[in-house]
């Protein structure tokens, strides 16, 4: 390597720890309040969660990571429902993180669920979990507050072994709503810079075609939210 390219890597690194430093900040100053509260308002609005959990059904051992854990609330419920599974979550907010500690811990789930700080962009897996893939993988409602949401779904395809699934759901284009209804909900949402991501399933698809995998979608709630599951090629026996 030359000192132009050392040098240049270098000031990646350091640009890429800069942003996590500031998406930490920036995701703790908007939850730290709310963190106590959050599984009790956003039951009502964050539709289709439940139904990304009940379609996962891994096999018995497999590894589930969730990329925008938040309270914990997805992985706890997965886990007993999946009680032959493990489960790992990544969240860039250090206040969520701490709720989630205690909530696993208040489930006596600690033996089965991992939770550890990392940036959805860029993170190390094996350096964070001790594996660098994954049997399922989960995004709910995560994209739409990630600016940089592309790199989340390319990371977190890199991180599925052979045979493994995607599954996301976050909010969608509300398309089959009242006009009305959905200026409001878009208003309100961009309150917590949460931006329903209009270009989620073009990206999808080509990183489906790019890599061999099938991809089903869905619009459930007229329009409210976008579901999809990716599903890589199984290894050739």
């Amino acid at each position: 390597m030359t000192a132009q390219s050392s040098a240049m890597a270098d000031s990646g690194r350091s640009a890429r720890l800069a942003a996590s430093i500031e998406a930490t900040q920036r995701m703790n100053q908007m939850y730290r309040w709310q963190r106590s509260i959050y599984d009790v308002t956003r039951r009502y609005y964050l539709l289709g969660r439940d139904q990304l959990i009940a379609g996962l059904h891994p096999r018995a051992g497999d590894a589930v990571l969730e990329i925008g854990s938040g309270t914990g609330r997805n992985l706890i419920c997965a886990a007993q429902r999946y009680p032959y599974a493990t489960f790992f979550g990544v969240d860039v907010s250090t206040e969520m993180l701490t709720t989630a500690l205690a909530a696993i811990t208040r489930a006596r789930l600690d033996d089965r669920i991992r939770v550890r700080h990392g940036d959805a962009t860029a993170f190390d897996a094996e350096a964070l979990f001790g594996r660098a893939t994954f049997d399922h993988l989960m995004i709910s409602y995560s994209l739409s507050m990630i600016p940089h949401w592309r790199r989340v779904l390319e990371a977190a395809v890199n991180l599925l072994g052979e045979g493994g699934q995607l599954h996301v759901v976050d909010f969608g284009h509300c398309e089959r709503l009242p006009t009305f209804v959905r200026a409001l909900l878009l208003r309100w949402l961009a309150l917590f810079d949460v931006t329903p991501r209009r270009g989620l399933e073009q990206a999808l698809r080509e990183i489906a075609m790019r890599r061999g995998a099938t991809l089903v979608m869905q619009r459930p709630f007229r329009g409210y939210a976008h579901t999809a599951v990716l599903t890589l090629p199984a290894a050739r026996k």
